[in-house]
C-alpha cells in the first residue's frame, strides 16, 4: 500500500508565503497528491495548502514587538505541536519566522520527525550562538545566499544553498513601459519614485510618514517627481491612508499590492531595509536604503551586529553599492540629501544596473526546483504515492 507525502510548512510573513506557494508548487511536479498542512499566507492556501491557523499573528518585528503577542504566539505554536506529535509529517519546513520556527523545528526534532528550515535567519549578522540552537533543531538549513552557506559549513550545520526564488521569478531585464502602463503612467515622462516602507504594521508606524516627508523635500529640487507607494493589505493600507491627508500636496499613488511593478516602473527607489533591498536590486533599480526601529530593539540589535552593512545588494556585494540610512541616520534631511543624489547620478546609476545584474546571475539557480529536490531528498520515499518520479522535478 502507498500512501500520500504529508509535509508540514509554517510560513511567518508575506516573503515566506511566496517562497512557501513556490516550494509547494514544485514538490507537486512531483507528487501531485502530496498534502500541506501548517500555517501559511493566501498564496501558500492557494497552492494546496491547509493552514491550521492565521499567519498575520506571526508577522511580527523587533524584539519588543513579540512580546506583545506572545500569548497568541505560544498558543498557536503549542497548537501546532501537538498536531504535529498526533499526525507526524513525512518533513516539517520552517520558513524564515526563526523565532517562531526553530523553538517548533527543535520540539518536532525531538519527537523524531525531520525538520529543515528554509531562509537562514540572520545569524552571521548578529547573535551569532543561535547557531547551536539551530544546529540542535535543524537536520538540514536551506539557504538563498551563498554566503549564508559558507556559514553553515564552517559550523558544520548541513546546508544546501538554494538560490532565490525571486531572481529566478524577476527577469533580468525589466520592462520599464510596461510596469508604467500596467499602473496607468504611460503617458507621463515625470521621474518617478517607488516608496517602500515596509509590510509590517511597525514599520509604517516608524517609516511612512517619515518617507512621505521625504517626498516632498525632495519636489522643492525636483518639482516634478510624482511617487507610487505599494501596500502589502487592506491593513497596511488603512494605515498609509491615515497619513495621506498631511500630505495632499504630494502626488502619490497608493495601490494595492504590485510592489514589483511599482519598483519595475519607478527610475529609484526609497525603501525599508529587508527582502524589497534585494528586489530592487534584481529590478536593476538604484535604491536608498533605511530603516527605524524603536529605541530598545535597536539598542539591543546594535551591541550584537557583526556585518558592517545591513542591505542585502552591500551583503552580496561585500561592499557598499548602495546608501545606508539608518536609526538616527534616517532623517528627512539625510534621506532626501540622498536620494536627489541617486537622482541626479545618472552616470554612477549606469554602472550600478551593470553590478546588480551580475549579482542577479549570481543567484540564478532554479530555487524553488533545487530547494524541493533537497527537501524530497531528506524523505524515505519508499511507501509515498508518486516516489518512482524521482527527479522530474520542474520537468
Amino acid at each position: 500500500m502507498t500512501r500520500a507525502l504529508r509535509i508540514g510548512l509554517v510560513a511567518g510573513e508575506a516573503s515566506g508565503d511566496r517562497l512557501g506557494a513556490a516550494l509547494i508548487i514544485a514538490i507537486q511536479t512531483r507528487f501531485p497528491d502530496a498534502c500541506f498542512e501548517g500555517v501559511g499566507g493566501p498564496l501558500m492556501v492557494e497552492a494546496g495548502m491547509l493552514s491550521l491557523f492565521p499567519m498575520e499573528p506571526l508577522s511580527v518585528m523587533g524584539l519588543v514587538d513579540p512580546l506583545k503577542k506572545l500569548p497568541t504566539l505560544l498558543r498557536i505554536r503549542r497548537g501546532l505541536r501537538m498536531h504535529f506529535f498526533a499526525q507526524p509529517p513525512d518533513i516539517f519546513i520552517g520558513i524564515d519566522a526563526p523565532d517562531f520556527n526553530l523553538g517548533l523545528e527543535l520540539k518536532l526534532r525531538r519527537k523524531g520527525i525531520t525538520t529543515v528550515h528554509y531562509v537562514s535567519p540572520s545569524v552571521w549578522a548578529w547573535r551569532q550562538k543561535r547557531i547551536v540552537k539551530i544546529a540542535r533543531a535543524v537536520d538540514h538549513m536551506l539557504t538563498l545566499l551563498p554566503f549564508e552557506a559558507d556559514f553553515y559549513r564552517q559550523h558544520r550545520v548541513p546546508v544546501t544553498f538554494v538560490g532565490h526564488p525571486l531572481a529566478d521569478e524577476l527577469p533580468l531585464l525589466p520592462d520599464q513601459q510596461k510596469a508604467r502602463a500596467d499602473l496607468g503612467l504611460c503617458n507621463t515622462d515625470a521621474t518617478i519614485v517607488a516608496l517602500l516602507p515596509g509590510s509590517r504594521k511597525g514599520e509604517i508606524a516608524h517609516m511612512g510618514k517619515l518617507f512621505l516627508e521625504v517626498a516632498r523635500r525632495c519636489r522643492e529640487t525636483i518639482p516634478d517627481l510624482i511617487f507610487v507607494l505599494p501596500t502589502l493589505n487592506a491593513a497596511r493600507r488603512r494605515q498609509i491612508n491615515e497619513l495621506m491627508p498631511e500630505f495632499a500636496d504630494v502626488p502619490v499613488q497608493v495601490i494595492d499590492g504590485q510592489s514589483h511593478t511599482a519598483m519595475a516602473a519607478a527610475d529609484v527607489v526609497l525603501l525599508a531595509s529587508g527582502t524589497t533591498a534585494l528586489e530592487a536590486m534584481l529590478l536593476k533599480k538604484p535604491m536608498v536604503v533605511s530603516y527605524k526601529a524603536g529605541w530598545l530593539t535597536n539598542a539591543i540589535v546594535a551591541r550584537m551586529l557583526k556585518v558592517p552593512y545591513v542591505s542585502l545588494p552591500n551583503l552580496l556585494a561585500g561592499e557598499q553599492l548602495v546608501p545606508e540610512l539608518i536609526q538616527e541616520q534616517a532623517t528627512v534631511e539625510n534621506l532626501a540629501m540622498e536620494l536627489l543624489q541617486v537622482l541626479l547620478a545618472p552616470h554612477h546609476n549606469k554602472n550600478l544596473i551593470a553590478r546588480f545584474d551580475q549579482l542577479h546571475r549570481q543567484l540564478r539557480c532554479d530555487a524553488s526546483r533545487h530547494a524541493a529536490d533537497t527537501v524530497l531528498d531528506l524523505i524515505d520515499l519508499n511507501d509515498v504515492d508518486g516516489a518512482g518520479q524521482k527527479g522530474m522535478v520542474g520537468e
